[in-house]
């Protein structure tokens, strides 16, 4: 049988039909834009956004949110319809199985494993970073690092990391929640989500007294603009290149802040737990992404209204604390807000490994239910019919990583995973609405000829811009995949038997 066969649609949905042997169908439209909303805002608002301001968009990084939210609309527009047609859980994997083929929907799955499992793993890192920085620095450096982190404090004593236990704690407390059930989980994700929007709107209705139109004067970065260097001569912002200033300025800024959206297709993981999916998918996916670019466009336009980009050209500054330095030097009064933004990351960060742990296990059950991965990724707990081998599988993988490995080493594979996926959604939307054009599409991705290249045309461009050692680890890890498909999935696949 060839490399490339193709499961058949209307036998995906006949097992998207039975109920009874397979996950729950639990949630609602609102549960799947709070899930939408829970990946989408993380600590990204609060730190690419001042990052595209300083290095690149100035003011204007409200503008090239729009434009990241255009690129991201035309792959959303194609889960969208994938999502309405295909009720499966799976996402990325489940699309190209149907329109490419088995080996193409094995290579993506193994993709978004970079994106899912190792997104949460990184994303747990930070979350202790933070809880830390919360509670005034009370954990010990040796509990909240990994033993490949240290350093010399004044006094000439070095502090060796031992294992990140908070990291560890909060992937365990999520790992239970999610085996409790979907229903649960989403509860428990829009808690968190109104938290961090709350805590957003609060910043954007506050912050707004404060601007200073001067801010936003020139709206984008001068081509004249000088570099600037640190105290020891270094340069940290070179705003000469075609994308640091005016138009170009704001398309690289796009590239910075685009990886801010990234979440909305982890609703796509959960379509086989949607109440009506036909519906309910489109509405979940869309609708997130529409409501975080309209706080992504206005919290953009009060920071650098507040201070002034410039003051963000500092890494210090133009980082994590970013938000809090502006409300702590320009707001007055309003120091309980710069300790709520740490909160509302927190909440973010929680939301986020939620919603990704999720989507992981949930392709995980698909895979193995095709038979490409072992039959412990499909087993459903008899009470709550959530894949809980699964989830305990994932979260000794992602634990080990998280308490044991640094948080940097994981890079950019993330984002390469993403891309990936973007790109073949894209390409498989229209590959089925050539060969298939028969099939009941709910949901239809509107000149699909041309939202399909676009979206996987400017996908691909920014996997060829993430740096060389990411593409090299990245391909490395599809080596791996490869290895393991030709080994075991392929004599195991559901397909081929």
């Amino acid at each position: 049988m060839s490399l490339f066969a193709k499961k058949s649609l209307s036998e995906m949905l006949s097992q998207a039909a039975n109920g009874e042997s397979g996950l729950k169908r639990t949630l609602g439209a609102g549960n799947l834009i709070a899930l939408g909303i829970g990946a989408i805002i993380g600590a990204g608002l609060f730190v690419r956004t001042a990052a595209a301001a300083g290095q690149a968009a100035g003011p204007a990084v409200t503008i090239s949110f729009i434009i990241a939210a255009v690129g991201c609309a035309f792959a959303g527009l194609c889960y969208a319809e994938f999502a309405a047609m295909i009720p499966i859980a799976g996402s990325a994997y489940t699309y190209s199985y149907v329109t490419m083929g088995e080996l193409v929907a094995w290579i993506i799955g193994w993709a978004l494993v970079m994106e899912y499992a190792l997104g949460a793993a990184t994303v747990s890192i930070a979350w202790s970073e933070y809880l830390n920085k919360l509670l005034g620095g009370a954990i010990p450096y040796e509990w909240c690092h990994s033993p490949f982190e240290g350093f010399t404090d004044s006094a000439g004593v070095l502090h060796q990391g031992f294992m990140n236990a908070p990291a560890l704690i909060i992937l365990l407390l999520i790992t239970l929640l999610l085996i409790k059930g979907s229903s649960e989980s989403a509860m428990v994700n829009a808690v968190i989500v109104f938290i961090k929007v709350a805590i957003v709107i609060i910043f954007i209705v506050i912050g707004w007294q404060f601007i200073n139109p001067a801010n936003h004067t020139p709206y984008m970065i001068p081509a004249n603009t000088p570099a600037v260097t640190d105290q020891a001569g270094k340069v940290i912002a070179d705003y000469s290149g075609v994308f640091k200033h005016g138009w170009g300025g704001v398309l690289g800024g796009a590239a910075i802040v685009f990886f801010a959206f990234i979440g909305f297709d982890a609703v796509s993981t959960a379509a086989q737990e949607a109440k009506n999916p036909k519906r309910d998918m489109p509405i979940g996916i869309l609708g997130s992404l529409v409501i975080c670019t309209i706080l992504y466009i206005l919290f953009g336009h009060v920071l650098t209204g507040v201070a002034n980009w410039k003051d963000f050209v500092d890494p210090e500054k133009g980082r994590e604390a970013s938000v809090a330095y502006a409300i702590s030097t320009y707001m007055t009064g309003y120091g309980w807000l710069a300790k709520a933004v740490t909160i509302a990351i927190l909440a973010g960060f929680s939301s986020v490994i939620l919603v990704m742990l999720m989507g992981q296990s949930r392709i995980f059950y698909t895979m193995s239910n095709d038979g490409l991965l072992p039959k412990a990724f499909g087993d459903l707990h008899p009470k709550f019919k959530t894949p809980y081998k699964s989830n305990w599988i994932l979260f000794i993988f992602v634990g080990l990583f998280a308490a044991f490995v640094p948080g940097h080493v994981a890079g950019d594979l993330t984002s390469f995973g993403t891309l990936f996926a973007f790109v073949l959604v894209s390409i498989g939307v229209w590959v089925l609405r050539v060969k298939s054009p028969e099939i009941e599409r709910p949901f239809r991705t509107p000149i699909a000829p041309v939202v399909s290249v676009l979206g996987a045309l400017i996908c691909l461009m920014m996997i060829l811009a993430l740096d060389g050692q990411t593409l090299k680890v990245a391909f490395g890890w599809m080596g791996i995949g490869l290895l393991v498909y030709f080994g075991y999935s392929r004599k195991n696949s559901k397909l081929r038997k």
